[in-house]
């Protein structure tokens, strides 16, 4: 029924490993353990790196699963169907120093015993502080790849990412966006085989991205004030996937594995009531730049 989700699976659990590796390299301190579960749905493995040198909490999973498709679900996925089989990788870091930004990255094959599938991702980057230079480098490297696949995809995705991650009710994006694809079904502008070779191309990409923010930014020093502002901005990230998160919201509406799904969230949050930030600060330089629509290669 579910004819190419072995061979879906097998590619995303051996980026899984690569980029653990290239991680552990970057963190130069912990290594990340690993946790193999199972459920009733399918199975996966958690790995999870905490309290790293470089590294204050981060997260690579993998999961394969299949069931039977209820109607919150479906009503989640917009497709009618009986059964659904999915495999994917999410992964998440958030650096120690305040400087070094938080990184989100996935990619996931949805398939149905209707016979559609699809392939959705992206990468997005949230900043403590944004440097709009290094805003500017991290759009240009995803440009450069989505080129690479088809002309469109750049400006229709990173679109897409600012409309995604965005929070209404404070009215800011997550920070300064990346791409965002979803429901992309072969045979639209990619074939299968294309498809997820631009999925993995986005996957090895994810690591190296991070490992120059990380050996960019994580030995400045940095004050009490800017850890503070580190937490408020951590409390607005776990804003988003609490509240609008689609991959958290269908990981438990789906029985999946709670510890693996709500490890996104940071290692320390603050909120502050009515918080405001002080004109002309670095911080208030950040809010101002927290909504779509920025041109940031640009930018750069």
């Amino acid at each position: 029924m579910f004819e190419r989700l072995d061979l879906v699976a097998e590619r995303y659990a051996q980026l899984q490993t690569e980029g653990c590796a290239l991680i552990e390299q970057c963190d130069g301190k912990e290594f990340f353990t690993k946790d193999r579960w199972n459920k009733k749905i399918g199975s996966g493995i958690t790995r999870v790196l905490s309290d790293g040198e470089k590294i204050a909490k981060g997260a690579l999973n993998f999961s394969r699963v299949t069931g039977d498709l209820n109607e919150g679900m479906s009503e989640a996925l917009g497709v009618k169907a009986g059964k659904y089989a999915a495999t994917g990788i999410s992964t998440i870091f958030h650096g120690r120093n305040p400087f070094v930004p938080t990184i989100h990255m996935n990619v996931r094959y949805f398939a149905f015993d209707n016979g559609v599938e699809w392939f959705g991702g992206g990468i997005d980057l949230t900043p403590v502080y944004i440097d709009t230079s290094q805003a500017a480098a991290f759009h240009l490297q995803l440009k450069q790849v989505c080129d690479k696949y088809h002309p469109d995809f750049y400006p229709e995705f990173k679109s897409w990412a600012d409309d995604y991650f965005f929070l209404k009710h404070r009215h800011e994006t997550r920070g300064v966006g990346g791409i965002f694809f979803d429901r992309q079904q072969p045979g639209t502008d990619l074939d299968f085989d294309r498809w997820m070779e631009f999925t993995t191309e986005l996957a090895r990409l994810y690591p190296l991205i991070y490992s120059e923010l990380v050996n960019s930014n994580a030995d400045k020093p940095y004050s009490e004030r800017e850890s503070e502002w580190q937490k408020i901005r951590w409390g607005r990230y776990a804003e988003f996937n609490l509240v609008y998160d689609r991959g958290t919201k269908f990981g438990l509406e789906s029985g999946g594995n709670a510890e693996s799904i709500l490890i996104s969230l940071p290692p320390d949050v603050k909120w502050h009531y009515k918080f405001q930030v002080e004109n002309g600060s670095r911080e208030a330089q950040t809010q101002k730049l927290l909504k779509k629509g920025i041109d940031w290669i640009g930018m750069g």
